[in-house]
């Protein structure tokens, strides 16, 4: 058993999470309890009770609520995180984001507005990972 702490948010999830496929366009709004993962394309809004996971060329157009976030894809529109947010060197947001901590890596573009809701400063840091391959 390994022991070593899971600090990135998809070596956490205990559960499968619901999954949208790289070719496959969602256009409406979206709400599940659980994880959820984008490959694809999101044409609503979207209440994540889970981790959400928009992966590296991935489109989400609309605004997002969710628990946990790891953003390496697009969004277009407000994303509000309750806890922790990562947005991947990769990442390209138009729109308001809020989330009580945030880590941005270097080479991410945001285009608006940042919001720290917690204590803790925004956190930038340099990509080691790869990003999670497309499936």
């Amino acid at each position: 058993m390994n022991d070593l702490p899971r600090r990135r948010l998809f070596d956490r999830l205990g559960s499968a999470p619901s999954l949208l496929a790289p070719d496959a366009q969602l256009v409406g709004d979206i709400q599940t309890q659980g994880a959820l993962l984008i490959n694809g394309t999101v044409r609503g809004n979207g209440r994540v009770g889970g981790d959400l996971g928009i992966t590296a060329g991935a489109h989400w157009i609309g605004d997002v609520h969710a628990r946990c976030a790891v953003i390496s894809g697009e969004l277009i529109g407000t994303l509000v995180i309750e806890d922790k947010l990562e947005i991947g060197a990769t990442a390209h947001i138009k729109g308001r984001v809020m989330a009580r901590t945030i880590a941005v890596a270097r080479g991410a573009i945001i285009d608006g507005e940042l919001i720290v809701t917690g204590s803790s400063p925004l956190i930038e840091f340099e990509e080691r990972r790869a990003a999670l391959p497309q499936t």
